[in-house]
């Protein structure tokens, strides 16, 4: 008979009280504020005494750092899925995905403060749930350098706008599209800075040269 693995049934325990307490963490942060909820809250809310919640995490801030490092992990997994499936006109893929990043974070306000805005005083994110992160990061900047666009700022740019744009929409418009129906349109004002060449060139546009464009302050002032 095979010797098959005995299951390590404690910490399959632990690890469901620990998905647990993480999921009735985002549920308080959505209704009471991320920084808001308190860990008698969080023990109420899985039938727990607070103290019994640091045999499982050791601090609040523990279970921030647990919860930036599932979001990212969330959104690396939705980020990847959506890598094969981007258009391969440029302006087109930058849309898609600009999108599917702004969708995502529009639809968890907490998850998106938690994830790019520094809501928690003194909370510091550890290396190992930053990575997710800094791989969706690179997954960025790898989009744009498959367009031939290398200069960092021109991605520091994409992130602001895009980022600038969420934050309109949940701070004036929570639930509407006020500021969704704008991000394509911010894309491309983005996209004309950087020299992507249009969707659908005119046929007499030449679209052989080896990456984006350019405009130099000579070709502005002749246009």
């Amino acid at each position: 008979m095979l010797d098959l693995p005995r299951r390590d049934r404690t910490a399959e325990r632990r690890e469901a009280t620990r998905a647990e307490i993480l999921e009735a963490a985002w549920d308080l942060a959505q209704e009471q504020g991320l920084a808001a909820f308190t860990l008698r809250h969080l023990a109420e809310r899985v039938g727990m005494r607070a103290p019994s919640l640091y045999t499982h995490f050791e601090s609040k801030h523990a279970i921030y750092d647990a919860m930036f490092g599932q979001a990212w992990s969330d959104y690396e997994r939705v980020a990847l899925a959506e890598l094969p499936k981007l258009p391969q006109a440029p302006r087109a893929a930058i849309r898609r995905s600009a999108r599917v990043f702004f969708d995502f974070m529009v639809a968890n306000p907490a998850r998106h403060q938690l994830m790019n805005q520094r809501t928690i005083p003194g909370f510091v994110p550890s290396t190992d749930s930053y990575a997710p992160a800094v791989r969706v990061l690179e997954l960025g900047q790898q989009l744009l350098r498959s367009l031939g666009l290398t200069d960092p700022a021109d991605f520091d740019i994409a992130t602001a706008i895009i980022d600038g744009l969420i934050n309109q929409q949940l701070a004036n418009d929570p639930g509407g599209t006020r500021w969704s129906a704008l991000l394509d349109r911010a894309v491309d004002i983005w996209a004309d800075g950087v020299g992507l060449p249009p969707d659908h060139p005119a046929k007499n546009r030449r679209t052989t040269q080896p990456g984006p464009q350019r405009r130099t302050p000579a070709t502005r002032s002749t246009s």
